[in-house]
């Protein structure tokens, strides 16, 4: 049986700005990525955040991005491997204490959006993130795209790590993502997202936007809180997935 963890960014509120359904999609999600402060997120909405996903019995992990709430992190910045180390570092230190605080126990690291896919090709910056998880905790999993150099810098490191597929977003035949500028990078019908998910786990492969296959390995599917259809994705995802036979897991019992 084909085993997948599904993961969901959240706790991206920030003071009185509401964002994403999280209470209702830790229903549906096996881990979560959760908010460190620099895209999104603040200490109330990180320790509110965590308490859910421990009462869920959801997997934690720390979603550090860079130091630019306006783009929500997704605009990117030229820092250097010192700097990304550094806020690396800073924003896992934040979140791993509430959930101490709360009793539980941190899985994952997950960088965010420009820091995410600045990371795909850079093995520079990489390496420092990769340090620097290691460094904070040898234990946790370091999430990347298959194949780049995040996934790679991971290994060298001698972190778990594991490749994260999308659900809701289009591929390039180079195995990147498409541009968020582009007209084409969301997929917003939950039954060609569906789709795509079991072909990547089931086939190990997903169609680009150029109409190519592209291999790709998947042990954990992302899913974007800030979606409008977050919640419709989630729900269908986990039922779809559950009926092809594909058991949903934490990455922790993956990896």
């Amino acid at each position: 049986m084909n085993k997948i963890d599904l993961n969901c960014d959240m706790g991206e509120s920030f003071g009185a700005y509401q964002m994403g359904r999280d209470k209702e999609i830790l229903d549906y999600v096996t881990s979560a990525n959760i908010a460190c402060g620099f895209h999104a997120g603040d200490p109330a909405t990180m320790r509110r955040t965590v308490r859910l996903a421990l009462g869920k019995n959801v997997g934690i992990g720390a979603h550090p991005g860079l130091p630019d709430l306006v783009g929500f992190g997704r605009r990117p910045m030229e820092i250097s491997p010192q700097e990304a180390y550094d806020l690396v570092v800073y924003q896992i230190g934040a979140l791993y204490g509430f959930v101490k605080a709360e009793g539980g126990q941190l899985q994952h690291v997950k960088p965010h959006g420009a820091l995410f896919n600045m990371a795909v090709k850079d093995a520079d910056l990489s390496e420092a993130i990769a340090e620097a998880v290691y460094k904070v905790d040898p234990e946790l999993i370091l999430f990347g795209l298959p194949g780049s150099e995040l996934v790679n810098a991971g290994k060298k490191a001698s972190l778990r790590t594991a490749s994260e597929v999308f659900s809701d977003r289009t591929y390039q035949e180079d195995g990147s993502l498409t541009s968020r500028r582009h007209e084409n990078a969301l997929i917003k019908d939950h039954e060609t997202a569906v789709n795509q998910v079991k072909r990547m786990i089931t086939e190990g492969k997903v169609v680009s936007i150029q109409g190519s296959d592209v291999l790709i390995e998947a042990q954990t599917v992302c899913i974007h809180g800030d979606g409008p259809h977050a919640l419709d994705f989630a729900k269908h995802i986990t039922t779809d997935l559950e009926d092809s036979g594909i058991s949903l897991h934490k990455i922790s019992d993956i990896v």
